[in-house]
Formats: structure tokens, sequence, C-alpha cells
């Protein structure tokens, strides 16, 4: 692109100093720049691009009359689906409201279903790499998905933005230094973990004024990535973790691992997991002798329905994303928070179950405006540039349904306010998500 300015500011130059035409083959109708001469206007022609010089990741081609495509990956079904759901319908409300990219109709295609885990990732992502019209990609809702689905999103050129993926493996330690699972051309929405541990810690250690505590896992990057993030931040305050120990997916009898915590008389049990296993702990801990007086603590991994509507979560207390969106609007659609909220009832029928939907309608309108900004049209043909995409998405900056938008260099690019909840009344759900009883804000 830099060598046909160069070459189109040469012609431009020559005609002037000719005081001639100098209009290209294939140009449309010339436009008119005058510059006075001795008191005489002379006329040239500003040439038009009629090539297109794709970067080294090459570039998608959008024929004349054809849609631009990207594609939407989350859970969409099974106990995580509570989650995932959300994310989905955030998309579909983003495209209606942000039009047309370019001048062209955006194809969301059919939504790919990441199962929350990492054979359900790669093989949403191997469905995506298989079609080159793909632009980009909105998700995944897990982390363990997006670990799986980002080497083939990259390999192939594309961009992949998350809303609720928060592993800082994906991204970096926010010291400079990339996480074990970053890949070029990923992004996202949502916090960095790091973050999400310290506050936890914090909330433990100094509002609470615990000593004590345990943390249980299930193996995945975002389960195991915040409660180390946790249990690194709680011994730096002078806290003691009692035990560090995991669940496997799929288990439903917690008695033996819950009896393993036990043993060292936590005051505090962090466990950052899913449903259903996170459903069956706060069924089973109270028939676990030394935990009867434990403090639960979860994330907004089960900051969901499905979860807070069980009477046992009653009294748990529910870190995660800043949900108090109050007066923000998304500046690139005008959307404000509480219309957009309204939007989705109407839509939909019901309240949004997960903490991420306004993630996900942010970050779509960051792709959709992204690719409005490098696209480039010549002869009908609408080229989106790979890499100039890429460089676009990291020097995105807006304000958003979330908060302030912009990137660090590995692609987190949300805010990260966290907040604790605490669940009162799991017949009135609502209530528990706006109950917060401690902020912070790095």
């Amino acid at each position: 692109m830099r060598r046909i300015g160069l070459v189109s500011l040469c012609l431009f130059l020559l005609a002037l100093g000719c005081g001639g035409d100098a209009t290209q083959s294939g140009s449309e109708e010339p436009s008119s720049a005058t510059s006075p001469t001795d008191g005489v206007e002379t006329t040239a022609t500003v040439p038009e691009i009629v090539e297109f010089v794709p970067g080294p990741l090459g570039a998608v081609e959008v024929a004349p009359g054809e849609e631009i495509q990207i594609r939407s990956v989350n859970s969409i079904t099974g106990d995580v689906a509570s989650l995932g759901t959300p994310n989905q319908r955030g998309v579909e409300l983003a495209l209606e409201d942000y039009g047309p990219v370019a001048g062209r109709a955006v194809s969301l295609g059919t939504p790919l279903d990441d199962l929350c885990s990492p054979d359900g990732g790669q093989a949403a992502a191997q469905t995506v790499v298989a079609d080159p019209a793909v632009v980009g990609v909105i998700g995944t809702t897990c982390s363990a998905a997006a670990v799986a689905a980002a080497p083939l999103i990259s390999n192939a050129g594309m961009v992949m933005i998350a809303p609720s993926n928060t592993s800082p493996a994906l991204t970096s330690d926010l010291a400079g230094t990339p996480g074990s699972a970053y890949q070029p051309g990923y992004y996202r929405t949502s916090h960095n973990d790091l973050f999400q541990g310290r506050a936890v810690a914090l909330f433990v250690r100094n509002h609470l004024g615990f000593e004590r505590a345990a943390a249980i896992h299930d193996g995945d990057p975002y389960t195991q990535g915040l409660t180390e993030a946790f249990a690194g931040a709680f011994e730096e305050l002078g806290g003691e973790i009692t035990t560090f120990t995991a669940v496997n997916k799929g288990d439903t009898d917690m008695i033996a691992v819950l009896t393993e915590v036990a043993a060292g008389g936590p005051q505090a049990v962090f466990f950052p997991i899913f449903m259903p296993e996170g459903g069956f702990i706060v069924q089973q801990v109270g028939g676990v002798a030394g935990l009867e007086d434990a403090t639960l603590i979860v994330s907004a991994a089960l900051l969901v329905d499905n979860f807070m509507e069980l009477a046992e979560s009653e009294g748990v207390y529910i870190s995660g994303p800043d949900l108090r969106f109050g007066s923000n609007s998304n500046s690139i659609t005008g959307r404000t928070a509480e219309g957009l909220l309204a939007e989705y009832v109407a839509s939909y029928g019901e309240e949004p179950s997960g903490g991420y939907w306004g993630h996900a309608y942010d970050a779509t309108v960051m792709l959709l405006s992204a690719i409005d900004r490098v696209a480039v049209e010549v002869e009908g043909t609408l080229y989106i540039d790979r890499m100039a995409l890429r460089n676009e998405m990291g020097r995105s900056s807006l304000d958003g349904i979330i908060g302030p938008i912009s990137c660090d260099e590995y692609g987190d690019c949300g805010s990260q306010r966290i907040t604790v909840l605490y669940n009162t009344d799991p017949r009135n759900i609502e209530v528990g998500k706006n109950n917060v009883v401690f902020d912070f804000a790095p």
C-alpha cells in the first residue's frame, strides 16, 4: 500500500509539473486538484488504487455482493451454556446495532460450540479455519477451549477476540512476559486473572481478616491459573494456603477432596470451577466435618443462574468482573448499558444468565470497527488485509459497555475492575448479582 501511495503521489506531481492529465487505466471519472501557476489554474487527476498488494498474512477478498464472514465460538450447550449463551447473544445484538461494514453485510454463519473444553475448542477452530473467507472470531467462552483454538486461528492469520477468557496463560504475566499459551492475533475484553486472584486474596485476607485458606481447581488453564494467582497473592499478604488441590471434570462425589481440605482447617475455601462440579461442592460441603463454618468463595464461572438458584449457594461469595455498568455506553454504536440490557430482555425474554454479555457486545464492535478501518475496495472487490487487521485491533481504543477499552501488546484490552458479590437469596438471583461487598480497581 505504501508503494501504491508513492506511485500515486509521483504521478500527481508529474501531472502538476507538466500541466497535463495523468489518468490511470481503469480509473473512474477524475477528481480535480488545482494549482495556481502564474495566475493560471491547471487541473490534474488524483489516481485511484487499481491494485491491492496483500501483507505477509494474506488478505480476505470479498467479491461484489458477498458478505463479510466472521464467526462466534462459545459454550452454548450443556451446563456451561449459562455462561456462553449470553456471550452469543451479545454478539448478535452488536451485529444488529453496528450494521454494514465497509458497505457490506456481515454474516455470523452458524454459531459454533466450544463445549468449554480443549476438544471442543479445537474442533470449532478447525471448522473456522477451513473457510478462508472468515476474517475473525469472537470467542471462546472458556480458557481451556481458547488454549486449543488459538494456535489454529492464529496460524491461519485470523484474529480472535474473547469476551470471557481470563487465564493469564493466554496473554501475559503483566510484567512483559507472554503467557505460555499466547498467540499473535489473540485479544480479549475480559480481565486477566492475575487481577482477580489478587482481588480475592485482598478480600479474604484484609476484608474478612482470615489467615488460612484452601484452594480447589479442576486442572484446566482457567481454574488452575486463577487459584495459583490467588494462592500467590494470599501468601504475599501473610496468609497461609492450607491445601491446594484439584477435582476432576466430571466428578460428582466431592467428599474425598473436601475431607482433604478440611484437614487443613481453612477459614475460607476458594474454588473457581464450573457447573456442575461447583454445584456438587456446595451441596456436599455441609456434610464434611471441619468445614461447617468455612466461608465459600467462587468466581464468575459460577456467576450463572443454574448455580445461584441452588439453595446451598446462599451465603457464597462470588468474584468476577465489575458488572456495574451504570451510565456506560459504547462510543461506536451509541448503545447505552441500560438500553442494551433492555434490548437483551426484549429479544430473548430473560435477563442474561452469565456475566460477560457486555464484554461480548464490546468485543464484537471492536472487531467490526477494526475491519471497517482497514478494508479497501478496488473495482468492487473488498480486500481485508489480515496483518493490517491484527495491527488495527491492537490499536483499538474506545469506550465500551464495560468501560474504557484499549489493548496492551499481548491482547489484554478490557476493564480490569473486579468485584466480590454476596449471594443473599437464591430465590432472587438478580439481587445477588448486584450485591457488591468488595471491589478492586487496579
